[in-house]
Formats: structure tokens, sequence, C-alpha cells
């Protein structure tokens, strides 16, 4: 209370002034660290709402089906036709054409979405995705189930959702087949985000 001088109308005046000005500046200081936090949780919650878009489109590449072949078969086409030179003429039947461009159709998708949970998953889904990948390098049909599971838990809890009941049990899930509505626009490829 030393600085506060009342003696006089000027002293009384310049008294308020200053408080008035380091009251501001308290102010101000203040506001502009409120902005900076509320832009940082912003940016937070974009980069969730990103990762969390990928990880769901993922989700629905890899565990759209429940019917049907639930294997990802990595064959790529070049691989048939060396195996098979007869098959590298022009007169490939329409069935065998359709049927393996359909396979690579899922494989092209499911490498997309494998791609995308190596980026932005938690570490038991890359793990997973990365043993996803690894098989499918090697040319062996992958199972794509657990990694779905895992991506299902871990979408419900980011959403903030019960967890599924023990009691329900969920067939086992494969990838979404080409034209099918659970796939979504062109699956989980070319999405974006940034972990937290």
């Amino acid at each position: 209370m030393r600085g506060l001088d009342f003696s006089s109308w000027q002293n009384l005046l310049v008294t308020i002034l200053g408080l008035a000005l380091v009251t501001l500046i308290g102010m101000g200081i203040r506001l502009v660290m409120m902005f900076t936090i509320q832009q940082r949780r912003e940016r937070m919650n974009r980069q969730i709402n990103e990762r969390l878009k990928t990880l769901i489109a993922a989700y629905k590449v890899l565990g759209g089906s429940f019917t049907g072949d639930l294997t990802v078969d990595p064959t790529h086409r070049r691989a048939l036709r060396q195996a098979d030179p007869a098959q590298a003429s022009v007169d490939l039947s329409a069935v065998t054409v359709e049927s393996s461009d359909r396979a690579r159709r899922i494989r092209d998708a499911v490498e997309a979405a494998l791609s995308d949970i190596i980026l932005l998953g938690t570490e038991p889904q890359v793990r997973l995705a990365q043993r996803a990948a690894v098989e499918l390098v090697a040319g062996h049909p992958v199972q794509t189930h657990d990694l779905v599971v895992s991506l299902r838990d871990f979408i419900r809890e980011a959403l903030q959702l019960d967890p599924i009941p023990k009691d329900i049990v969920i067939p086992t899930q494969g990838p979404t087949r080409p034209g099918s509505a659970g796939g979504g626009k062109g699956g989980a490829g070319g999405q974006t985000g940034m972990f937290p």
C-alpha cells in the first residue's frame, strides 16, 4: 500500500491509472494464455478426430464382411501368369479375370488400411498390422479378425461407448468385398492424421 498516494487529486488519478494499467496487462496476459491453450486443444481435437476417422475407415475395410471368404488373398495377377503361362494369353475367361480383379481390389484396400494402422494405430494394433503385412508379402492368406477386434475396442473406448458385453458373440469378420456398402468411399487409403 506504500505506492498508493491519496494526498491530492493528481496523485489519486495517477494511482488509479497505474492500477488500471497493471490490471489491463494482467488481463491481457491471461487472455493470450487462454487463447494459446484453446488453440492447442482445438489442434489436438482435430488430430484425434482425423486419427479416429482414419481408423474407422480401416476398420470398415478390414472387418466389413461376416460371410464368404474372410481371408485376404495376397496373390498378384502377374504371379498367376508366371505360374500358368496359358493365362498370359488374351483368352482369359471372364470369370478368372473378374475373380482375380476382385481379389486384387480387396488386397489393395487391405494394404492401404494396414498402412494407415501402422501410421496411426496403438502399439498392439501396429504389431498386428505389421504381422498381417509380413504375411501378405510372404504370399500367405491373411485373417484380419484379431486386428478388427482391436480396432473396434479402441474406437468404442475413444468415443466413450460402453464395451460390447461379453455375452454377445460377434462372428468372425473379414475384409469388405468390393462394391459393398460397408467399405465407405475409397476405403481407408488417402486419409491422414496425427497422434494426439
